[in-house]
């Protein structure tokens, strides 16, 4: 179904132009002509997507018809259209709560980048996420898919902290499904009725950034001929999702900490402190705490961020996910590309168990919208999938050969190094108690710390890796230096011996 869009401007060769274009984009554009029929257009039952409302109107101007829309509806977004784009009209505008402005005349360019970042805020915003245990036939949104043990720990955090107004972190590979969480939180959360703002900080470069989230006075720096409200103060009262966070570049990261602890920002080039309410939510795929080490992530930034953390585990460590994850896009793209595919040949089901899947959720979903499109019977098979998950199988039985061979010659020598310390140490641990302390110290170790993960790795829950780590007398930080110090001495002396 196409997006709507409603142009409310009292010239009439504007409206004509606007309309017939954005038809010819795939869009249903509704016209008005003044504000008084637009707003009879919204109390008919009209609910667009955006709307482009000009300023300067006779009768109800566009502020007024913004204020009046915005005190019934906080989330309905708004482009203002404006002839002098550094007037106070334009300013007041967007603290009435319009998403930008664009002037006349049109750059086509500029409109359209301003129109396409709406739209996509528009669709984050409208478009719910479901997450177990949420079931209703009916349901038009998005999904977060899974029934494994790790995603049920991941759903039942969702719901703890969705209505109490914290902070998050979440951690996860590219792909895992980062955003959705993040949008389940915001619909099922207090501020479900105030924006969402979702912003790519890896994917805007780095001299950018900082005016996009607290935008920028005119004159601020070349280019910046008007004044422009960043996206933080777009968010007001509602949630703002910072994605790839571990990319931000360390002078910004004081900024946003600042924002988290006095409520307010600064845009660039200005000196007034300008109030925000926002619910903030972030995400990584980068070890932060390695950055804290390193000097690109600020440790107090951390802190505040950290309020809790969601891990979400890669595809590999659930693969008994796959089936159901392929079900639901064979079911959501059948009906999207309006094919007649009832299933998936079994045999292409074990090539996608067999696969690694680097890409995580988005690269399953990626090749199963393809092999639908190019599926000429009613099931999936497997030449319809690309070349190299066909070939992960026969790679798969070559490592596994491969690994067993290597694990094998490693055991033997693992074998002779720990029976030769129990003999030769204290009689306190046996050598399968002091192999499992040393895995868990390992995982500690490659983990910083982090006990979801190190539980994760080992392929036991937290509680029980609490359990041990009391049981082995485990710090929750192991020097790595000390014990490969350790483990040197220890392999000299049985070599010697």
């Amino acid at each position: 179904m196409s997006e709507t869009i409603l142009i409310v401007d009292d010239d009439r060769g504007i409206r004509y132009s606007l309309k017939r274009m954005f038809e010819e984009k795939g869009f249903k554009a509704v016209a008005a002509r003044n504000g008084r029929e637009a707003l009879d257009l919204l109390d008919q039952g009209l609910v667009p997507d955006l709307t482009l409302i000009d300023i300067v109107m006779p009768g109800l101007s566009g502020l007024d018809l913004l204020e009046a829309i915005k005190q019934k509806n906080p989330k309905f977004l708004a482009i203002m259209v404006t002839a002098h784009g550094t007037t106070e009209r334009a300013i007041r505008a967007m603290k009435l709560g319009a998403y930008d402005y664009i002037q006349k005349p049109f750059d086509l360019t500029k409109m359209w980048t301003t129109i396409q970042k709406a739209l996509e805020v528009a669709r984050s915003a409208k478009n719910p996420v479901s997450y177990p245990p949420f079931n209703d036939q009916n349901w038009a949104g998005e999904s977060i898919i899974g029934d494994s043990p790790r995603m049920q720990d991941v759903y039942k955090t969702i719901g703890q902290i969705a209505e109490r107004d914290v902070n998050v972190l979440l951690i996860g590979e590219s792909g895992t499904g980062k955003e959705l969480v993040a949008r389940a939180i915001y619909h099922h959360g207090r501020r479900s009725n105030y924006p969402f703002i979702a912003i790519n900080c890896a994917a805007i470069p780095e001299n950018l950034l900082e005016s996009e989230l607290f935008g920028h006075e005119r004159g601020a720096f070349t280019g910046a001929e008007y004044k422009r409200i960043g996206r933080f103060e777009q968010a007001h009262r509602g949630t703002i999702f910072l994605d790839e966070i571990g990319d931000m570049p360390i002078h910004i990261q004081a900024k946003i900490l600042r924002v988290i602890q006095e409520g307010e920002i600064q845009r660039l080039g200005g000196s007034e402190t300008i109030p925000v309410d926002v619910r903030l939510i972030a995400a990584t795929n980068k070890p932060i705490e390695e950055g804290i080490r390193e000097g690109w992530f600020r440790q107090d930034l951390y802190w505040r961020l950290n309020v809790v953390t969601i891990y979400l585990p890669p595809l590999r460590e659930r693969k008994e996910d796959i089936h159901l994850l392929a079900q639901y896009f064979l079911s959501r793209f059948t009906k999207e590309l309006q094919k007649d595919i009832v299933g998936i040949r079994p045999e292409c089901m074990e090539l996608l168990l067999a696969y690694h899947w680097p890409g995580n959720v988005r690269e399953l979903e990626n090749v199963l919208k393809r092999a639908i499109v190019i599926c000429r019977g009613n099931e999936i098979m497997i030449e319809d999938l690309p070349d190299h998950i066909k070939a992960a199988r026969e790679n798969s039985f070559k490592l596994r050969a491969e690994l067993a061979q290597s694990l094998d010659l490693l055991l033997d020598k693992v074998f002779d190094l720990i029976t030769a310390t129990v003999k030769e140490g204290p009689d306190s641990l046996d050598a399968i108690s002091l192999l499992e302390k040393e895995m868990i110290e390992r995982a500690i170790r490659k983990t910083s710390g982090n006990k979801v993960q190190a539980a994760s790795l080992l392929g036991i829950n937290r509680n029980t890796l609490r359990n041990k780590m009391e049981r082995y007398g485990i710090a929750d930080a192991v020097s790595e230096r000390e014990e490969t110090k350790r483990w040197e001495n220890l392999k000299d002396e049985h070599l010697q011996n």
